[in-house]
């Protein structure tokens, strides 16, 4: 039986007794049925994960007793950076779990003109700490002890500007352009790291496609059809990670 595994942003050390988030706690009694003496993980965020038992249940206050350490998933040896265009609700949701368990190291939620969705500085805090919790459950789920950076939100012409020299040389930069002439079959070797910029459900406009392409980045096509922006980014991701990371 799979353990249960739970997210602590929390030093973690052989023989400590741990006090989880409230909601943790909640999550493991109320949910699961869980109770003093059940075994699970614990894990940090940062790579490292640890056995653990259940030590004491006082409604949500749940404190468990770490054991030795547990060799964590090892991480793609391709560092990708996903720049989503903001999509409503579901949808980005579905595109930050899913680039999660296929392993990206860093999600840039990206503000372009065709978005949807308009966030102003207290709702774009909002949906940060969101998006950071559904990046927790997918790594919980998904045994994956490392959380990718979520950064703030923000429009292409500032990711651009702080992204520029960051990547090393032999990065691809590419955004997700319907058409374009180079396809994933095409990519040069080796490729140690990755910067896909997808755009939002109306895709980004011309403009900022030919930022994007005056900056550094390649147009990028992701086969024959037209695919939903969450779809595109899974697909996009999945596939690099089978051409050059660790899925095969």
């Amino acid at each position: 039986m799979r353990l249960t595994r739970v997210h602590a942003a929390q030093a973690l050390l052989e023989g400590a007794l741990l006090a989880l988030a409230e909601d943790t706690g909640t999550h493991l009694t109320r949910v699961l049925r869980l109770s003093a003496g059940a075994a699970l993980a614990v894990f940090d965020g940062l790579g490292h994960e640890h056995a653990a038992t259940i030590e004491s249940v006082r409604g949500a206050r749940v404190a468990v007793r770490l054991g030795a350490a547990i060799a964590a998933a090892p991480e793609s040896a391709l560092r990708i950076t996903l720049v989503q265009g903001v999509s409503r609700g579901e949808r980005m949701d579905y595109a930050i779990q899913k680039a999660t368990e296929l392993g990206v190291a860093c999600i840039v939620p990206l503000l372009s003109e065709r978005s949807v969705v308009k966030l102003d500085a207290r709702q774009a805090a909002a949906k940060l700490e969101h998006w950071q919790g559904v990046a927790i459950a997918a790594c919980e789920q998904s045994g994956r002890a490392t959380l990718p950076l979520i950064e703030s939100p923000r429009r292409l012409i500032e990711h651009l500007a702080a992204s520029r020299g960051a990547a090393g040389a032999d990065a691809l930069k590419a955004v997700l352009v319907p058409g374009a002439s180079l396809g994933l079959r095409d990519l040069p070797t080796p490729l140690l790291a990755a910067e896909l910029i997808v755009g939002p459900e109306g895709g980004l406009s011309e403009e900022e496609t030919a930022l994007a392409l005056a900056t550094g980045f390649t147009a990028l096509r992701l086969g024959p059809r037209v695919l939903r922006t969450e779809t595109a980014a899974a697909a996009a991701v999945a596939a690099l990670q089978a051409l050059r990371g660790d899925l095969l």
